[in-house]
């Protein structure tokens, strides 16, 4: 089979991605006689196109998979989407104002209908794009949130939760998302810092005629919903002021000066407006003292008739319109510049108003405790494990979630109103009306039952989603079906930091809730995507290239080494353009290097005992490399693991063992050792499959036709044998011998064509012997010879030997002395360094006995190598 000179990712992403496709060898069907490894997606959006973010996580989920496949486990990575509320009614809505349609002017069938039809028609994009990128999910296992048998489970959760005590109705203080006219979860509103003026407002004292009292406000527009002025008990400023009232300014409403220690003396003016409807402080303030709450917005942000003044006004332009009217009345007394964290909602980015509400609640008090317990004991491990803390500060100061969301599209909560002010919750309204003449003895019918407008928090069917993908029954039976008690709990969660709380301490609640088991073992947080400036990529920004395109340009697997090079768990990846390239080059490297290979003749009468030393060498280096490679994945740092493949390939298959063995221009190489580099060529594409799947298996089939069954797919993971440190080591020392002497001929502008001759004072001679040939080779040399001393001759050590290169009468002494004691000045320095490290006793009692012994050796190198220099300059004179 002939190998095209030039690596061409698209056709070979087409075929390959076909071929597995067609074959099914994603599939993952119930197998007793193997260990199932499992991973849900993070269901994107059905909003959603593939970004950066996408990418570097799904990458991971693949890279995990197709190893966990390779080493024969029953592999089942499950894809979906999310409904999304929030964003989908959003598009929706977008999408008929289009058309010259308002929403109000549709009934609630009417609307879905066409949220449905905008779902079939955008809903699967992202996951088509998925699949360019390589991912390996059984497609057949697709799930969507809101799928008849999905929507049923998680309408049978809040039935049961509501019939436990743990779901419940009432007025609370909730995160009003105005833009998207609902309410959200605290999860939901992320907190920025914004620049904002501080207004100085005079509120004059009932009966008196120049009597004030200021008090500085962010929010000027809410004056008229004041009611009331606190001060503290204890600050002497305002002792004169109990009982009385002061004057609302612009509306002259009186409102009493009550005393509270909650009013930080030492802050602002020492006192505040109280404002019971829109700040949740003001809230519990107006609990305790009783007083009455005024809403004078309403829920698109504008005042409503309440304010008595610009009614109908944006709450932002009613802002500066009253900090006008106040001046001009002579009550403003200053403005200030400010800075303020002020909460934007997650989906729209408005600015998140308190509000009281009549709202759904899930009571997180006792549910969240066996979920906050099993990642404090490790039993679900956090990668990297800094996020414990965030996790225990998050589930030990936890609110009941807010779970009702005032929107069409999604689960339609079931609760059923009755004539006389009640309600009901079941499942169905046939359930409801049963129990509604059953609890209140009507004969009510289902005429007289009304639904609940609402529907429930995305979130609410995403918790279940590990569990719902494998049995919607479970929730009502309490019994899980085959396929559940096969597949969970899952293995690994690859998901970003910002939904700990959103969506995995959600899961993990949920799974102990209903199955008494956590939904997976491992959680993998990756880091935030962003550009050259450190800024998060977004569309907004413009700093965000188009992943499709980045995969035509460099390929599947280009892009996806270029993500991992720099994405260690939890970190943020300062994405770069140079990243992919890097990943491009090395897909071309490992085709031009196979090219090589399968160029060269071979004749089988040849003697390969030439290249055994440096056979023997790179398998011992191979099985050095899988066993880090293999330690990477168990600890969870891919990127690592990654990096470790690419040293191993590049620099040691590639730039080395190839070259140490490669034959001379025109000649042919022995069977022996042809063989012997095809087995190593196939250990290499087994270890380069996770991370780059097109390129290896297309070399895989290049080396030999195979059947199905026999794809790089399903290939069994490489075995990490014992290898030997001494020989690496001992290669190590000859590549480097290699590398001086290369260097040499740089710096003195001497041909590499030009054989030279190399006499080494060699404390273990048969080192080199068994490598000469290698170093013959490599080094260009003439002979290889042993001695103690030779004159006229430019010297270098390496480790405790000194190399020699006769140069003839071109020597110039003081530069050599020069360049030794240069090289005498480093060794010391990086032996102190080592010796600085050893002598720390925390490092010495911390640091695993393989990583001391490693810094030993490099001190008794560090030693010999400054003993040989000394010498070195010593018969220099």
């Amino acid at each position: 089979m002939s190998i095209a000179s030039k690596y061409d990712p698209a056709q070979a992403e087409a075929k390959w991605y076909a071929y597995w496709m067609e074959h099914k060898l994603f599939s993952s069907k119930i197998d007793p006689s193997k260990e199932p490894y499992t991973i849900v997606i993070p269901p994107p959006n059905v909003t959603g196109v593939l970004h950066m973010g996408h990418m570097l996580n799904n990458t991971i989920q693949d890279v995990l998979i197709r190893r966990a496949r390779m080493l024969g486990k029953n592999a089942c990575w499950v894809p979906g989407t999310d409904h999304a509320s929030i964003a989908t009614e959003a598009k929706v809505v977008n999408m008929l104002k289009e058309m010259g349609i308002d929403k109000k002017s549709l009934t609630r069938e009417e609307f879905l209908k066409y949220a449905w039809e905008w779902k079939e028609k955008y809903g699967g994009i992202i996951l088509e794009q998925l699949k360019k990128l390589g991912a390996s999910c059984d497609w057949d296992r697709t799930a969507f949130t809101m799928d008849p048998a999905l929507s049923n489970s998680v309408i049978t959760v809040f039935v049961d939760l509501y019939k436990k005590g743990k779901i419940y109705r009432g007025i609370r203080m909730v995160n009003w998302d105005p833009k998207g006219q609902t309410a959200l979860s605290d999860d939901e509103v992320i907190m920025k810092e914004i620049a904002s003026k501080l207004y100085y407002i005079q509120y004059k004292i009932e009966g008196t005629k120049d009597q004030f009292l200021t008090i500085a406000t962010t929010r000027p527009e809410t004056i008229m919903a004041d009611v009331a002025i606190c001060v503290n008990p204890n600050d002497p400023r305002f002792t004169h002021l109990k009982g009385k009232k002061a004057l609302i300014p612009l509306i002259n409403r009186a409102i009493p000066i009550i005393e509270d220690e909650y009013v930080d003396m030492e802050f602002g003016t020492g006192c505040l407006k109280v404002t019971p409807a829109h700040d949740i402080n003001d809230y519990e303030l107006g609990l305790k003292h009783k007083l009455e709450v005024i809403d004078i917005l309403n829920d698109n942000g504008t005042l409503n008739e309440k304010a008595q003044i610009l009614v109908g006004e944006d709450r932002f332009i009613a802002r500066k319109k009253i900090g006008k009217l106040l001046d001009e009345a002579g009550q403003l007394e200053k403005i200030e510049d400010y800075k303020s964290n002020v909460g934007h909602s997650e989906r729209t980015d408005a600015v998140i108003e308190p509000k009281l509400s009549l709202q759904w609640f899930l009571n997180m008090e006792e549910i969240t405790k066996p979920a906050l317990k099993s990642v404090m004991e490790d039993t679900i491990q956090l990668h990297p494990s800094k996020f414990k803390n965030m996790y225990r500060a998050w589930m030990e100061n936890v609110r009941d979630w807010c779970i009702s969301r005032q929107l069409w599209w999604g689960h339609r909560i079931p609760a059923f109103y009755l004539p006389n002010g009640e309600f009901v919750v079941a499942k169905t309204a046939e359930e409801a009306l049963k129990l509604a003449n059953e609890q209140f003895r009507s004969n009510y019918t289902l005429t007289d039952l009304t639904q609940d407008e609402d529907v429930l928090d995305t979130w609410f069917s995403a918790w279940l989603w590990p569990i719902s993908v494998f049995d919607t029954d479970v929730f009502a039976t309490g019994k899980p079906n085959e396929e559940l008690k096969y597949y969970y709990p899952t293995n690994d969660l690859v998901t970003a930091p910002e939904i700990l709380f959103f969506w995995v301490a959600r899961m993990i609640i949920a799974g102990y809730e209903y199955l008494g088991e956590k939904p997976f073992k491992n959680v993998y947080l990756t880091g935030i995507v962003r550009d050259k400036l450190g800024r998060k990529m977004s569309k907004s920004l413009g700093n965000s290239p188009d992943p499709l395109e980045l995969i035509a340009q460099y390929g599947a697997d280009g892009v996806r080494t270029g993500m991992l090079f720099s994405s260690p768990a939890g970190n943020d990846l300062p994405y770069d353009d140079k990243l992919v390239e890097q990943g491009r080059n090395f897909a071309n490297k490992i085709w031009n290097a196979f090219r090589l290979v399968k160029g060269w003749e071979i004749d089988p009468s040849l003697d390969g005992s030439s290249n055994e030393a440096s056979i023997a060498w790179f398998e011992n280096r191979f099985n050095e490399g899988l066993t880090e490679i293999n330690e990477h994945f168990e600890k969870f740092r891919i990127s690592d693991a990654l990096m470790a493949t690419y040293k191993l390939v590049w620099d040691d298959f590639c730039s080395w063992y190839l070259e140490m063995i490669k034959p001379a221009y025109q000649h042919p190489i022995d069977q022996q050792t042809y063989d012997k580099t095809i087995e190593i060529f196939e250990g290499i594409l087994k270890i380069l499959h996770p991370f780059m799947p097109f390129i290896s298996e297309e070399l895989w089939h290049q080396i030999k036709e195979r059947s199905v069954e026999e794809s790089l797919i399903l290939a069994t993971w490489p075995k990490a044998e014992n290898f030997d440190p001494k020989i690496i080591e001992e290669a190590k020392q000859v590549f480097e011998v290699v590398s001086q002497v290369r260097n040499l001929r740089a710096s003195k502008g001497m041909s590499p064509k030009e054989a030279l001759d190399l006499s080494i004072n060699a404390k273990n001679p048969e080192l080199y012997t068994q490598f000469a040939t290698v170093l013959s080779k490599l080094a260009n040399l003439s002979s290889l010879n042993f001695a103690d001393k030779v004159d006229n001759s430019m010297s270098f050590v390496v480790k405790a030997d000194e190399c020699f290169i006769p140069m003839g009468d071109s020597v110039n002494i003081e530069e050599e002395k020069a360049n030794i004691q240069k090289d005498l000045e480093y060794t010391r320095g990086f032996l102190n360094s080592v010796l600085k490290k050893l002598s720390n006793e925390r490092f010495v009692a911390g640091a695993p006995a393989n990583v001391i012994e490693m810094e030993r050796k490099k001190q008794a190198d560090a030693e010999a190598k400054i003993k040989a220099l000394e010498e070195s300059l010593a018969k220099l004179g």
